[in-house]
Formats: structure tokens, sequence, C-alpha cells
């Protein structure tokens, strides 16, 4: 799908807040209601736009601990990426799972309380997936830059 200036001037105006009425993000591009409807609900079934959510701050719910999780594989043999891929998606403190190249295979973004709860998850739930050869991690001191917007 091709995006023109409109589009992308209001797919810029939900990624910071995907709260705003259509009357106030028509006024903002200057169309109708039901043109800004029409657009969003097209944008969605094309797949441009996956999901609302709403972002939550990690320290007011316990999960500031933030952790960047290296892992290597035994073998990179397509039944044990896959069977890896299938396992580590139904981890909740896995954020984020990105198959990657270099030294590691994939990097975990996982968020949890404490250090305590890090080697709890660690010893009952990460290394108990099958196939993994070793894991590194690597401690988050500060977020500097945190962003969901994508530049158009």
């Amino acid at each position: 799908m091709k995006l023109d200036t409109t589009d992308k001037k209001l797919l810029e105006l939900l990624q910071k807040d995907a709260k705003q009425t259509t009357k106030a993000l028509s006024l903002k591009l200057d169309l109708s209601k039901t043109a800004v409807y029409e657009r969003i609900r097209k944008l969605e079934k094309e797949g441009v736009i996956k999901g609302y959510t709403a972002l939550l701050d990690k320290k007011k719910i316990d999960k500031a601990f933030v952790v960047f999780c290296h892992v290597r594989l035994t073998q990179h043999t397509k039944e044990h990426i896959t069977s890896f891929e299938k396992e580590v998606v139904t981890l909740p403190e896995v954020l984020e799972c990105y198959h990657v190249s270099g030294e590691s295979d994939y990097i975990l973004k996982v968020s949890v309380a404490d250090m305590n709860a890090y080697r709890d998850f660690m010893t009952t739930k990460l290394t108990s997936l099958k196939h993994i050869g070793s894991t590194h991690s690597i401690f988050m001191i500060e977020e500097v830059k945190s962003s969901t917007v994508l530049s158009l």
C-alpha cells in the first residue's frame, strides 16, 4: 500500500496519541470526520496499523529491571530455530525477541522486578528451553531513549 501525505500525517498523529477522536484528527488534517474514519479503517485493513495499546510505566508496575539477554543455540538447524522461537514467545517476561547475526543468535529484551526475579526467570524458564547453548546478560543502567514512533 502506498501512503500519501495525509496518510503519513494521520499515522504520525496516531502514533503520538491514538486516543485522539476522529473530530480532533479531522481538525488537524483539514478533513471530514468520515474521511478520517475511513482512512483509519483502510490503514487497519491493510495492516499498516496493527493494533492499539497502552504504554505502561515499568517502574510503577515493578518491572523496571531490564536485561538484554544474548542467546546462542546449540545448533542452527531449522528444527532448533523453530523450537526455540515457538517456546520463547510464550514467556511473558520477554518483551522483544530478535533473531540476529553475529556471535549471538537471538537478543531478548526481558523486563522483571529485580535481580532475584531475573535469576528466577533464567533458572526456571529461559535455560529450560530446548537447544540453548549459552546466554549472556547485559543489564540496563538507564533508559536514555524509548520510543514507539516510527519516522514516516
